[in-house]
């Protein structure tokens, strides 16, 4: 038996040993040089070319050929070719031949004499005019994904045969080649998603730039706008007019992503451009409606609710496409709503008239109009419940005490606080008529009650009426004119109890409640007949008065606000009259 070798070498020496042969030398100085190469490239398709090349003289191949799969069309195209032909841009499908079937199954393959083997394709031979005698080829894969495969053919030397260490060493340069191109495409996808990202982060900021500035906290008009995601497909806007006047408007753009954030952009910036010069909201509508038609993508549309608030009478006028009802909070707390009058925008032609977009016309008398997408009314609470109008309602009364923007904040809060992801956005605009020396929202004040007198609903009952209106107005220093017009409207409204709510049945009673409280005269007067329909005791043109219509107009004339409050019971009717005394402060207009 031989002796070890000395020292710390104790491989045995008749072995072959591969790190001191030429040619596994030269394997590894070109695996070296390539990797280098493959590691610091900019331009992937010319290194690869520099590294076949490499390839091809180092294995003594007459040419050569790597492919790419292009896993969208499962199709092999040949992005660097060496040799006598140039097949660069050639295609072939995967499965197909044996570069395809060595993809497909990802296995090397040593083919010594193609014409013995039916998977070769002599397509490529037959367009070229290149005889294929044999062939050499490894796929490219990193971690199961396949990206391509390196493909030599005809081996130069004296039997014509490629060799089971030729086969290895592809491999080995074939997987170098695998991690350059994988790491080149996820370089190539990083760069992609950073532009990607940076376009969509100036998309997001030019569409923020479309809301409009924060006013300040006197101004009659609020909202905000809480993306679901990067891109809104909500909008609103508002921007006071030369007279004064305030037009508004939110919209809600069907569907999600790119479009619904573009077709969002183009509405908002008409609104805002022919809001300028057209001064009735149907008519804007109309005209948005007519130009979204011609230019919207087919299925996509627009629901639109614009408006015009007078701030100096509370006076609103408002046309709504489409979107779900807005509500009227009256500053005493109760809500109604105003639904749509047409279908959305970019449907259907519209015209702005009866049967198409409708113009409403109301005055807020100190209460607010709050418009809303259903992102609201559809988010979701801590407890995974629906905010739904309900919730949002009881949000509203409960926060009454805030200007309009700290009840939007409060709804926000609410909806944004849940951690929960959201799957849509947040938009919510709030119109108030916050006019100086209006009477606040809530029940007249005990502290303020001047008289209280219950008297039979009788005619022969009112002129004690008067005299008890009388006393009241000289106790809160009312000039003589002013409270002679006061027991004028007051005994209108008496009067009607008497006439239309009782008919003028002996059995009926009233009351008259008078407060006096900072330059304001409030009379509250209740009855427990059946409640009359406040659509028909409304003022109208003199054309068109009925019976006992000019005492409403002069109800309405004489007094600075006159509603109905509703009853907890149901039963009866509490009408509210309001006088502002001219001469108290902040009162004086």
């Amino acid at each position: 038996m031989a002796n070890p070798p000395s020292g710390d070498d104790r491989r045995n020496p008749h072995v072959f040993d591969r790190r001191k042969s030429s040619g596994s030398s030269g394997h590894l100085e070109l695996l070296s040089k390539m990797s280098g190469h493959l590691a610091v490239t900019l331009n992937l398709e010319e290194t690869i070319q520099k590294a076949l090349d490499l390839i091809v003289k180092f294995v003594k191949a007459e040419g050569g050929a790597l492919f790419i799969l292009e896993e969208k069309f499962n199709t092999l195209i040949c992005k660097a070719s060496a040799g006598p032909v140039d097949i660069r841009g050639i295609r072939i499908r995967s499965g197909e031949g044996i570069v395809g079937q060595c993809v497909s199954v990802d296995t090397s393959r040593i083919v010594r004499d193609v014409q013995q083997d039916p998977n070769f394709d002599q397509t490529v031979d037959e367009s070229t005019g290149f005889q294929t005698r044999s062939i050499l080829c490894a796929p490219m894969t990193v971690n199961g994904r396949r990206l391509g495969a390196i493909e030599l053919v005809n081996k130069s030397s004296e039997d014509g045969f490629f060799s089971d260490t030729d086969l290895l060493m592809l491999q080995t340069l074939a997987s170098a080649a695998a991690l350059a191109i994988n790491n080149a495409h996820m370089a190539e996808e990083l760069v992609e998603q950073e532009r990607v990202s940076r376009e969509l982060e100036l998309a997001t900021e030019m569409q923020r730039s479309l809301l409009p500035q924060s006013p300040d906290s006197h101004f009659p008009v609020s909202g905000t706008n809480l993306p679901a995601y990067e891109m809104s497909g909500d909008f609103y806007d508002f921007f006071e007019l030369d007279d004064d006047r305030i037009y508004f408007s939110l919209g809600d753009v069907s569907g999600k992503g790119m479009d619904a954030a573009l077709l969002m952009s183009k509405t908002a910036s008409l609104f805002r451009c022919l809001g300028k010069t057209i001064l009735e909201p149907d008519q804007l509508l109309a005209t948005i409606n007519r130009e979204l038609c011609e230019t919207a993508i087919h299925g996509m549309f627009v629901t639109m609710v614009c408006g015009i608030l007078d701030p100096r009478s509370g006076e609103v006028r408002l046309a709504n496409a489409g979107h779900e009802p807005p509500l009227v909070q009256s500053r005493y707390g109760t809500f109604t709503e105003l639904p749509a009058s047409a279908p959305p925008l970019g449907i259907m032609t519209l015209q702005a008239a009866d049967d198409g977009i409708r113009e409403e016309q109301f005055n807020l008398n100190g209460g607010t109009l709050y418009i809303f997408t259903d992102g609201v009314t559809e988010g979701s609470l801590q407890d995974g419940t629906r905010l739904e109008q309900s919730g949002f309602q009881t949000i509203m009364l409960e926060r009454s005490d805030l200007p309009a923007a700290g009840r939007i904040e409060a709804v926000v809060k609410l909806l944004s606080d849940t951690g929960r992801k959201r799957h849509d956005d947040i938009t919510l605009l709030a119109v108030e008529d916050n006019r100086p020396g209006l009477p606040g929202v809530g029940p007249a004040d005990e502290s303020s009650l001047v008289s209280r007198y219950n008297f039979p609903a009788r005619a022969d009952a009112l002129h004690a009426v008067r005299e008890v209106v009388n006393n009241a107005c000289e106790s809160c220093g009312c000039a003589r004119e002013a409270a002679t017009d006061i027991m004028i409207a007051v005994g209108e409204a008496c009067q009607n109890v008497v006439r239309h709510a009782y008919r003028d049945h002996d059995e009926g009673e009233a009351s008259l409640e008078i407060y006096c409280k900072d330059g304001i005269l409030e009379f509250r007067l209740q009855d427990t007949a059946q409640p009359v329909d406040t659509e028909k005791v409304k003022p109208r043109w003199p054309e068109e008065l009925g019976p006992g219509g000019l005492g409403l107009c002069l109800i309405h004339d004489i007094m600075d606000s006159v509603e109905y409050l509703p009853l907890p019971e149901g039963r009866g009717n509490l009408l509210r009259m309001v006088k502002l005394i001219k001469g108290y402060d902040n009162n004086e207009t």
